[in-house]
């Protein structure tokens, strides 16, 4: 199938971050770059040992459109797209984007996150409205990621389906306007943080369905502690906007819920 050119979204850049992904960085970037010519990549890759930043090096010098940012430390999912938002604002590109490097989300899907951009400023990949799937997931799982994103939306008053995902792309006028530089979640809520601070902010949050596919190959990031991270801080959100809430009501002017609980 032939999809359209997204020439009219302007430079767009897509966000690899990596960390011990050496049996996947080259498989997964050459079915980007094939699958969407246009499309630029950067690799942020927080001092793996396995060889993974040297190897997005040797692929960077075989393709112009790839580029690597080297991270010293191993400090999170949201620092290394910090970083990333960061390096690609500065060198102007229009449409910043959030992939896994591991397979999980597929690079021929992702016309379908470009083509949704139309109108909206936040387009996420969602597992979790009709049309989405995952593929090899143990039921024990689908049902954690369900109630997480459940949790989400009762406790932050949020309308997404899957707050939690990863593959998405953002216009940079989004990211912009949500001030970055007060982030603090560092782990997977990150996702979370950013949809809720361009829904508070008035933005357009839009979801589309892909097929999420669990990685073959390597060691999942996904940790017991990491989980808990992120129920810790979201529960702390939810409660200081209920709090919020309670000020509006009252007339009083409310805190900045989300950048208070990081």
């Amino acid at each position: 199938m032939t999809h359209p050119e997204f020439s009219d979204l302007g430079r767009i850049l897509m966000c690899v971050p990596t960390y011990n992904e050496a049996e996947n960085l080259e498989w997964i970037l050459r079915r980007l770059r094939t699958e969407r010519p246009e499309v630029e990549v950067l690799v942020i890759d927080d001092g793996s040992p396995d060889g993974t930043g040297e190897l997005a090096e040797r692929l960077a010098d075989e393709d112009p459109g790839i580029h690597v940012m080297h991270r010293t430390e191993k400090a999170g999912l949201g620092a290394a797209y910090l970083a990333g938002f960061a390096w690609a604002l500065e060198a102007g590109y229009d449409v910043i984007g959030e992939m896994d490097a591991d397979g999980s989300h597929q690079p021929e899907q992702l016309h379908l996150l470009l083509e949704a951009l139309d109108g909206a400023d936040l387009v996420i990949g969602s597992r979790w409205v009709p049309g989405g799937s995952v593929v090899n997931w143990p039921l024990r799982r689908e049902l954690l990621s369900r109630g997480g994103n459940l949790y989400v939306r009762l406790l932050l008053g949020v309308g997404v389906r899957d707050a939690t995902a990863g593959f998405r792309v953002f216009r940079r006028s989004a990211l912009e306007s949500i001030d970055l530089t007060s982030v603090r979640s560092t782990g997977y809520v990150f996702q979370t943080d950013l949809a809720t601070r361009c829904l508070r902010a008035g933005l357009m949050v839009r979801e589309v369905p892909i097929t999420f596919v669990e990685r073959v190959r390597g060691d999942s990031k996904m940790s017991g502690a990491v989980a808990t991270e992120s129920l810790r801080l979201i529960t702390r959100w939810g409660l200081r906007e209920r709090r919020d809430q309670v000020r509006r009501a009252l007339g009083r002017k409310p805190s900045d819920s989300t950048a208070e609980a990081n």
